[in-house]
C-alpha cells in the first residue's frame, strides 16, 4: 500500500497464508511502515472491523474472513534494500533445496541471517529482494553469523507454524552439526546438559554462560574423527538455546576450533598459526516431515572449502 492508496477503505479477504495470524499482526503486515501505536488505536476505535464486526487486537484471522483497514497516513516504506550482485550470486549458488513451501540454504560463515547489530543487510532481507515473487520469506530458525551451514527459510506462514511447532516440541526435526574442538573430546562424553543463562557485557557484547540459574539445555554429542590435538564431533541439539553448542563445548572443557568468543586466546593463536580462518562450527543436516507434502525431508550442506582444507592439513589417528 501507498500513501495515495491508504486515502481510501479497503476490505480484504483473509489468504491462507494468513491464517492463525493474530489481527494486529496482521494488519503490520497489510499496512506497511505502520507504528503499533497507530494499529492498536485504530482497532481500539473501532475503525478495524472483521466480518462487520468490531474485535480485538489478538484475535487470530481465520480463512476467507473480511478485514476493513481503514485509510491511514504512514511513511512511504523505504525502497528494498540494494543486494551487492555478489551476495545475491552467492545466495543463489547456495540454495540447496526448494520448493513452493520453504527453501534451505547453506549459509555461508561471515554472513548473518538478518539485519541489526550494525549489520543493514542479512540473509533474510537479501532473500525477500531476490525472491520478490515470494511475499512471506520468514527465517525458521536462526544460526550464528559465524556458524555456516543449513538453513530454513518458509515461504508460507503454514509451513511457518508447522514448523515452528516441531521445534518447540523437540520432536520431529533432527539438527546435525559438526564441530572441530581443541584436544581430544572423551568417548564416554555423549550428553551434556548444563543450564545456559545470557550476560550481557558492559561492551553490548552478548554471551553465555552455564549456571545453574539458567533455562534447561540439552546436546548430544558423538565421535566423527580423532587428529592429533583436535576432535572432530557431531553435535546434535535436543533444545535450541542461543550458543549452545558452542558454551556446552567450553564447558566441557573442549571448546571449538576458531570461536573467539569461548576458546582461551592461546588456542586461538596456536590454531590461527595453524591457518584457521574460521569458527570450525556447521550445521551439516537437517531431518524432518515436510509439512505440506508429508514427505521425509533429509537435507544435507557440504562444507566449506576453508573447513575441508583445515581438516586436510590435520594428522588423523586411526
Amino acid at each position: 500500500m501507498t500513501e495515495n492508496s491508504k486515502r481510501a477503505v479497503i476490505f480484504e479477504e483473509v489468504s491462507e497464508d494468513y491464517v492463525g495470524q493474530r489481527l494486529d499482526n496482521f494488519l503490520m503486515s497489510r499496512i506497511k511502515g505502520a507504528p503499533k501505536s497507530l494499529i492498536y488505536r485504530i482497532i481500539r476505535k473501532g475503525e478495524v472491523r472483521v466480518n462487520k464486526g468490531r474485535t480485538k487486537p489478538d484475535y487470530k484471522v481465520s480463512l476467507g474472513d473480511v478485514v476493513r483497514i481503514p485509510p491511514v497516513r504512514v511513511k512511504e516504506a523505504s525502497e528494498p534494500a540494494n543486494v551487492p550482485n555478489k551476495m545475491a550470486a552467492d545466495i543463489e549458488k547456495a540454495i540447496i533445496f526448494e520448493d513452493d513451501y520453504l527453501l534451505a540454504v547453506n549459509k555461508p560463515r561471515g554472513m548473518a541471517v538478518h539485519g541489526g547489530s550494525g549489520i543493514s543487510l542479512g540473509l533474510i532481507e537479501a532473500l525477500r529482494v531476490i525472491r520478490p515473487q515470494c511475499k512471506r520469506l520468514e527465517l525458521v530458525h536462526r544460526l550464528d553469523r559465524d556458524t555456516s551451514g543449513v538453513i530454513l527459510v518458509a515461504k508460507k506462514r503454514t509451513t511457518l507454524v508447522a514448523l515452528h511447532k516441531m521445534l518447540q516440541n523437540k520432536s520431529g526435526m533432527k539438527k546435525r552439526y559438526l564441530a572441530l574442538v581443541y584436544g581430544n573430546w572423551p568417548k564416554h562424553l555423549k550428553d551434556v546438559t548444563v543450564p545456559l543463562i545470557k550476560n550481557e557485557l558492559k561492551s553490548g557484547e552478548r554471551v553465555v554462560k552455564a549456571s545453574q540459574e539458567g533455562k534447561p539445555c540439552h546436546t548430544r554429542y558423538s565421535l566423527e574423527r580423532r587428529f592429533e590435538e583436535h576432535t572432530l564431533i557431531n553435535a546434535e541439539p535436543v533444545t535450541g538455546r542461543t550458543h549452545q553448542i558452542r558454551v556446552h563445548c567450553q564447558f566441557s572443557g573442549y571448546s571449538i576450533v576458531g570461536d573467539d568468543k569461548y576458546a582461551s586466546d592461546e588456542q586461538l593463536k596456536s590454531s590461527k598459526k595453524q591457518g584457521a580462518k574460521r569458527m570450525f562450527l556447521h550445521a551439516q543436516s537437517l531431518r524432518f516431515k515436510h509439512p505440506q507434502t508429508e514427505e521425509s525431508m533429509f537435507i544435507e550442506a557440504p562444507l566449506d572449502e576453508a573447513y575441508r582444507d583445515f581438516l586436510n592439513g590435520l594428522v588423523a589417528i586411526n
